[in-house]
């Protein structure tokens, strides 16, 4: 959590590594005391506009929020929070974040839709918001130095295939 602007305004980072994995015994209960400590300290902490930043790099696929948990989530924000919401950041976006997105941009506000933004780095992420105030865990670091590693690698490879060469000349 940190502020940004003149107006100090929050900017909530949530990390998706850190929830709890689904084979739990009570794992519906700590999600719903999750989502109900996330809104109490949203409603403490934002008087004004704010912005969420969803780290969803490096957690795998059993500690992902089910769609029915996010769609509670939702519906149990107040219009103020909602309203205040500048801007919802998904950095290291999947194709399960993206495709859930996609199926339920129908059922959600288009004003909330708006709102969301894929970053795919967090050099992307620094160009968008001061990264001073935000504390990223070091596994995102790592699963992002990867991700940039192995894109660089790609690149590098496509410019070098001479089939790919004698394509981009033609």
């Amino acid at each position: 959590t940190g502020y940004y602007g003149d107006g100090l305004n929050a900017i909530i980072v949530f990390a998706a590594c850190f929830l709890p994995d689904s084979s739990r015994t009570d794992y519906n209960y700590v999600m719903e005391n999750l989502f109900l400590y996330v809104i109490s300290t949203l409603e403490l902490m934002v008087a004004e506009d704010y912005m969420i930043v969803y780290l969803n790099g490096a957690t795998p696929r059993r500690r992902m929020p089910g769609l029915g948990w996010m769609k509670k989530c939702y519906l149990m924000i107040d219009r103020r929070l909602r309203k205040n919401l500048k801007s919802f950041i998904i950095v290291h976006p999947s194709w399960f974040i993206r495709t859930i997105l996609a199926v339920t941009r129908p059922f959600i506000s288009s004003k909330f839709s708006s709102k969301i933004q894929y970053v795919n780095t967090l050099a992307e992420l620094h160009e968008m918001i001061p990264m001073e105030y935000v504390n990223i865990p070091d596994s995102i670091v790592k699963h992002d130095e990867e991700k940039c590693i192995k894109r660089r690698m790609r690149t590098s490879c496509l410019s070098n295939d001479p089939e790919m060469t004698s394509v981009e000349q033609e």
